[in-house]
């Protein structure tokens, strides 16, 4: 047998060439004989020069072995950190922990985090859950307030002076918040700016109130009304539902539910609805002054269908009342009581909410206790 030259010297790619031609097939025997390297050789470059699998990525022994030593190094330095965090650790409240993990939710992962400040994740939703119901709760509080106060200055206080007065009541809160929370309510000052004349293209258009609050009808698609709501998730952020409602049968007619807010949303909303029930013409659709409603697009969409556009009087959102009390349903019956983590789990439970509960299945006692899908098929089947 010929005697395998072993002292020779193999660069790295000779070496790798090898490993190459052992992984396409070829055997350690063949190669000895035709290369002059010793099994045990090759075998020992095998070893060495294989990749270590790792999903998409590979690395050689070698690599791996730098990687698990940098590995190491930052474990040390980790036990380091977390010895000074265990001193400051009991003087960091569990909110404030909750606040730091949301303000970086985007530069690290949430169980990344909940790891190194030694919080169950579990633990962190569940505080997080309380520090957004409370707010809700608290913000529902001062509406209430704020509604009232407007009310018995009869509409002439605006936000400064709704503030203001607060503030002697012990309330802690900014301006801001306050303009805030009475946009969001449609309250608005009766009190207008003095008038200065702007040039414009546009045409100014006198937007009239046909419902006039006359909730009254003698059978379905005579009147609907419509309007947005908020709903925040976890991970979405806040997201946006367009509804549109039947006042004989308090129906959810049609809804559209986005991550944003935009013409589109209520379009959907209303094609939703006229595709489902192709209301007769002279259908009027009341909705308030915002400016998904008011848009040219709507506005001639809602013209190419034969319907009839009717509109809140500015900072009178009882104009609307209807859909706001089931806005105000599917917040204190769903939407209250969990957080959704992102925009597809809101998007579920809503669907859920009106089609499997509130239409088919939830009572009204001012349709003699029957269901909004009740009375529609009680009028299509007596027709």
């Amino acid at each position: 047998m010929e005697r395998k030259n072993t002292g020779k010297k193999y660069n790295n790619e000779f070496k790798k060439t090898i490993v190459d031609l052992y992984h396409s097939g070829n055997s350690v025997r063949e190669l000895s004989g035709e290369y002059g390297v010793s099994d045990v050789t090759i075998y020992k470059w095998v070893k060495e020069f294989t990749p270590i699998g790792l999903g998409e990525e590979s690395m050689t022994p070698k690599e791996l072995a730098a990687i698990q030593k940098e590995n190491l190094r930052l474990k040390q330095e980790v036990e380091n950190l977390k010895k000074g965090y265990g001193h400051i650790r009991e003087k960091i409240t569990e909110t404030d922990l909750t606040e730091f993990i949301e303000e970086n939710r985007n530069l690290y992962p949430i169980q990344r985090m909940c790891e190194v400040l030694e919080i169950p994740r579990s633990s962190h939703y569940q505080s997080l859950q309380l520090v957004v119901s409370n707010r809700e709760q608290e913000n529902k509080e001062l509406t209430n307030k704020i509604n009232l106060i407007y009310l018995e200055s009869k509409g002439r206080y605006g936000a400064p002076k709704i503030h203001q007065i607060l503030l002697t009541k012990g309330f802690s809160l900014s301006l801001k918040r306050v303009q805030r929370l009475m946009s969001k309510a449609s309250i608005r000052s009766i009190t207008k700016k003095k008038y200065r004349p702007y040039p414009s293209k546009e045409k100014v258009i006198q937007l009239d109130n046909l419902l006039k609050r006359d909730f009254t009808t003698q059978t379905i698609n005579e009147k609907w009304v419509a309007d947005i709501t908020y709903i925040h998730t976890l991970k979405d952020g806040w997201c946006y539902l367009a509804s549109v409602l039947d006042l004989h049968s308090k129906k959810i007619v049609g809804y559209s539910f986005s991550r944003s807010m935009t013409t589109e949303l209520v379009i959907k909303a209303f094609d939703n609805a006229h595709s489902s029930q192709k209301p007769s013409e002279g259908l009027v659709l009341h909705t308030d002054l915002g400016s998904q409603y008011t848009s040219s697009e709507f506005t001639q969409h809602t013209q190419n269908h034969h319907i009839k556009q009717s509109f809140s009087q500015k900072g009178c959102p009882y104009d609307n009342a209807c859909i706001e009390s089931f806005h105000a349903i599917l917040k204190k019956e769903e939407v209250n009581h969990v957080q959704y983590l992102d925009y597809q789990t809101a998007k579920l439970a809503i669907f859920q909410f009106i089609e499997g509960w509130y239409n088919r299945k939830r009572i009204h006692s001012s349709l003699g206790y029957k269901t909004p899908q009740a009375i529609e098929d009680q009028i299509r089947n007596a027709a």
